[in-house]
């Protein structure tokens, strides 16, 4: 009568052990994680792969124990390398040494596990330290989110909608769309250089400087102007930010903007057409003064401007896979529909592009859309 409830019990125990787990999620691990593991521990060598295979299996060998060793601490780099001598000694006992002995065996089993042990203490405590910086991280992605805008402004003939995805923890990915004292609208996007922490941080400086230049002044090439010092003074020349900023009178729907190295916006008219709003120029933070100039549009009644970070527009399909693209875009927006249904389209054609794979950039959409006219009230008879 036991046998069923420990049968049970095992059977509970894998099935959480191995919840969520899938076939592609496996196959990634080999074709993917893998080579990108490979790739982050031989990215400091500098001699190249022999050609023989042999050769070829020992170089890499040799590349992955190199790599994992500089990556430990001394004291643990100690504990791997006694652990794979251990390992080794277990196999020349049992290849060399006549194992008809139990002493003998006992003591080539002692090899292994101490190699075992060894080897499971090290990834024990390597989790603990990824444990605790994915909780540090944690903190500093709800810490971002606080710098987002949480809900649509309330700006009358208007409609919003907007994402925000994150290849890491924390993006590098801005927007926000504040309502100005003078009743204009501030429309900004802007994607920082880099991935992670280093462009979370880059951002974490746009966004406070940004709030400051609006406050200051808040004509587009001005806030250009003081956020690309702001960048440039960091000395880091690998601290730059594409900018798109667009400063809107929602009564006239006139829109005064900047394009700094960010992907053009799209405004899709009420008759069909979609034009490009920006012109060539470099990110923000690269030089000392970026001239820049300001264009402007009007955002006429039943028209829809599209905000994107290139993100959206490069994910491809697969490793070698075809991107997103602009066009695919901008066939989306060309299709009929207010700022809500075309935001979901576009964000469903995306996962269905990339078959819901993770994300390698951030991406972030936001889609105004202005009201149509309301058509005229028939005039009373006679």
């Amino acid at each position: 009568m036991k046998a069923p409830g420990y049968l049970d019990q095992t059977r509970s125990f894998l099935r959480e052990y191995t919840a969520g787990l899938n076939v592609r999620d496996l196959r990634r691990l080999f074709d993917q994680e893998a080579i990108q593991a490979y790739k982050v521990l031989a990215r400091e060598r500098t001699d190249e792969e022999p050609r023989g295979r042999l050769k070829r299996v020992v170089h890499r060998a040799k590349v992955v124990f190199l790599g994992v060793s500089s990556k430990l601490t001394p004291a643990r780099r100690l504990i791997f390398a006694a652990s794979l001598i251990f390992a080794l000694f277990g196999i020349v006992d049992v290849d060399v040494v006549n194992t008809g002995s139990g002493l003998r065996v006992g003591v080539t089993i002692f090899w292994f596990l101490l190699s075992v042990a060894g080897l499971a203490f090290l990834l024990i405590m390597e989790l603990v330290d990824r444990v605790r910086v994915r909780d540090e991280l944690e903190v500093a992605r709800q810490l971002q989110q606080e710098l987002l805008p949480q809900r649509s402004p309330e700006v009358a003939g208007y409609e919003f909608a907007h994402s925000y995805r994150t290849a890491n923890e924390v993006g590098g990915d801005y927007y926000d769309f504040p309502r100005l004292p003078d009743g204009r609208l501030a429309l900004l996007m802007g994607d920082a250089s880099g991935h992670g922490i280093a462009a979370g941080l880059l951002m974490a400086i746009a966004n406070a400087t940004l709030k400051t230049a609006l406050d200051v002044d808040p004509e587009p090439a001005r806030v250009a102007a003081l956020l690309n010092s702001a960048l440039y003074r960091t000395g880091d020349r690998r601290a730059f930010m594409t900018l798109f900023y667009g400063l809107l009178e929602p009564d006239s729907g006139r829109m005064d903007f900047v394009c700094a190295g960010h992907p053009f916006p799209m405004l899709r008219r009420a008759a069909g057409g979609v034009v490009e709003l920006g012109r060539g120029s470099l990110p923000l933070g690269l030089r000392p003064s970026l001239e820049l100039e300001t264009d402007g549009v009007t955002v006429d009644p039943g028209d829809l401007l599209l905000l994107f970070t290139d993100g959206l527009a490069e994910a491809v399909s697969g490793p070698e896979g075809e991107a997103f693209g602009f066009r695919r875009l901008r066939d989306l927006l060309a299709e009929a529909g207010s700022a809500r249904p075309i935001h979901d389209r576009i964000l469903a054609s995306f996962d269905q592009h990339t078959a819901s794979a993770p994300l390698h950039d951030d991406l972030t959409l936001l889609i105004v859309g202005r009201a149509a006219a309301s058509p005229p009230a028939p005039r009373p008879g006679p």
